[in-house]
């Protein structure tokens, strides 16, 4: 990531120099683009730097959203970029100005070859399909390779053909590659920030699992969320026989806990509770018409009402254990 960083920042200069000199709008987007990248690789430096911090009282989970608050940021200035450039493209699109082709064509060649080697590093020494922080680093990267493209496109059309509109065209074409990945990242990370569940990860396939587990008898009030990129957490209520003893509902918990590590999800949080609980049975807590699963009607009408005949002294203290595995 560092030497990624001094690169891109180092060649953005250049660009921008050159465009400015070369009066190119390809050139200039591209530099600009490249400035992003410098920004979006120095904040993903610095959310891996905080990442690393140790958790405390006031940061029970640490510092591990800020990765996902980087990638954020680098969908949503990805996303202001791509506008900036259709802004501009369609000014030049009404006038054409004139624009030093074979400078231009130099200077993408160079900037071609420089996001190659940037994205060459990145894809070999990260993880740029699962770490929503790296990939949001790397599609700038990306795009920044497609925009040296349109530039050398650009530049060569109007070498042969004289075709002055090339210039903006290209930067039309770049910009709107550029708003799909920055729309595709803020997307990703916007659902980690609203605790949604991971993608690959199906709530219902989840439950299914742990109602398999022998002695289980059902599941209900499931949540599944990212922490940050690779770090899921769950919690569940499960639903065991009321004469089950603490020894034998740790056995249960921890069956459950090695299955979802496999599953992926290292942070686990079980409720464990009697037949008799007093809770909805709704998979989802709060969504009405969702059931829970329970096969073979744990909680029936008979168990449901003799526990709320039960004075509230007497309900409170039904048998049950929490068990959490931190990954």
């Amino acid at each position: 990531m560092l030497i990624s960083f001094a690169i891109i920042t180092s060649f953005m200069l250049v660009e921008a120099v050159g465009g400015w000199i070369t009066n190119s709008l390809a050139l200039l987007s591209d530099a600009g683009h490249m400035l992003s990248d410098s920004i979006a690789l120095l904040i993903a430096l610095l959310a891996f730097t905080f990442g690393e911090k140790a958790v405390n009282t006031g940061k029970t989970y640490g510092y591990r959203r800020f990765e996902i608050l980087a990638a954020a940021l680098n969908g949503l200035t990805l996303i202001g970029i791509s506008l900036y450039i259709f802004y501009e493209a369609f000014e030049r699109f009404a006038n054409p100005p004139e624009v030093a082709t074979l400078g231009m064509l130099a200077i993408g060649f160079l900037g071609l070859t420089v996001n190659v080697l940037v994205a060459w590093i990145m894809m070999r020494g990260s993880d740029t399909k699962h770490n929503l922080n790296m990939r949001g680093a790397f599609l700038h990267v990306v795009s920044d390779m497609l925009g040296s493209i349109g530039a050398i496109a650009a530049a060569l059309f109007m070498i042969f053909f004289d075709w002055g509109w090339a210039d903006p065209l290209a930067s039309v074409i770049v910009a709107a590659l550029v708003l799909r990945s920055g729309f595709l990242v803020s997307r990703s990370s916007l659902h980690v920030l609203m605790e949604g569940a991971p993608h690959n990860i199906r709530l219902e396939d989840i439950a299914r699992e742990i109602v398999r587990t022998d002695g289980v008898k059902g599941v209900h009030d499931v949540h599944i969320w990212s922490i940050t990129s690779g770090m899921h957490a769950l919690t569940a209520h499960v639903v065991v026989d009321g004469g089950t003893t603490v020894a034998e509902a740790e056995k249960l918990m921890r069956q459950i806990e090695h299955m979802l590590h496999h599953k992926g999800i290292r942070h686990v949080t079980l409720q464990v509770e009697s037949d008799g609980h007093r809770h909805d049975d709704s998979l989802l807590c709060g969504l009405s018409g969702a059931n829970g699963l329970t096969p073979g009607h744990p909680s029936t009408p008979a168990a449901r009402a003799a526990a709320e005949a039960q004075p509230d002294s007497a309900a409170e203290a039904q048998p049950g254990t929490s068990s959490g595995a931190n990954g």
